[in-house]
């Protein structure tokens, strides 16, 4: 197994995004800023969209489906540029890669494309502010998302490391939850769209408490 590490580069300014990227459509992947994403790789056009990756901008858009998965599905209107920045290739033809998010983009539309997989042309103007490294966290009430997090992975049995919990800064904290916590599509698509931090994290204490709510009558987490 050959494998290729790369360090976190600094942030990119809004001029050397490119207009064009390749799209990896997944449902339920949710990527968002600074935030690391792994990925199995398999498929053959994706694997050749990891390969161009690798020679070209080193740049991969998330996105999500909208609508039934199928070979061309349609696609939610905004997703995550991810950076590689590391990635592995094993011995029966897959890639393993991890994605660090950069920022969000507005699709402007789609290419004809001849490659095996989609690219799409960008609109990152919406989305400047997540080229910031310091969010407002002051707006963040941690003390309800930890209480709801904490009912909620009780009746479901689970552990946590709370320690690493409370001491994560909060973009950090509310952003990987929102990643790995196992929501809807539509739910996560409503926490990528979220305008801001603040925003963000009070949909996903609503989510996690409706969650929790729903545990206690024997529903959950899709």
């Amino acid at each position: 197994m050959k494998r290729v590490d790369q360090t976190r580069p600094p942030a990119p300014s809004l001029a050397d995004l490119p207009p064009v990227i390749p799209v990896f459509p997944l449902a339920g992947a949710l990527l968002l800023p600074r935030v690391r994403l792994p990925l199995n790789i398999f498929e053959p056009r994706y694997l050749a969209m990891v390969d161009h990756a690798l020679r070209h901008s080193r740049v991969i858009g998330m996105v999500q489906p909208n609508g039934p998965e199928h070979r061309h599905p349609s696609l939610y209107p905004v997703g995550c540029l991810g950076r590689l920045t590391s990635w592995c290739e094993s011995g029966d033809g897959r890639f393993l890669i991890t994605l660090t998010g950069l920022i969000r983009f507005r699709i402007a539309g789609e290419l004809t494309a001849t490659t095996p997989y989609r690219q799409v042309e960008t609109n990152y103007e919406p989305f400047t502010a997540d080229l910031e490294e310091c969010a407002d966290e002051t707006s963040i009430d941690r003390q309800r998302l930890g209480a709801c997090l904490k009912s909620y992975l009780k009746q479901q049995n689970l552990q946590a490391d709370w320690d690493s919990i409370e001491r994560a800064p909060g973009e950090v904290l509310v952003n990987s939850l929102a990643m790995i916590c196992p929501f809807a599509t539509a739910e996560k698509q409503a926490l990528l769209e979220a305008p801001a931090l603040s925003d963000r994290a009070r949909l996903l204490t609503m989510l996690i408490e409706m969650a929790a709510a729903s545990s206690g009558t024997g529903g959950g987490l899709q």
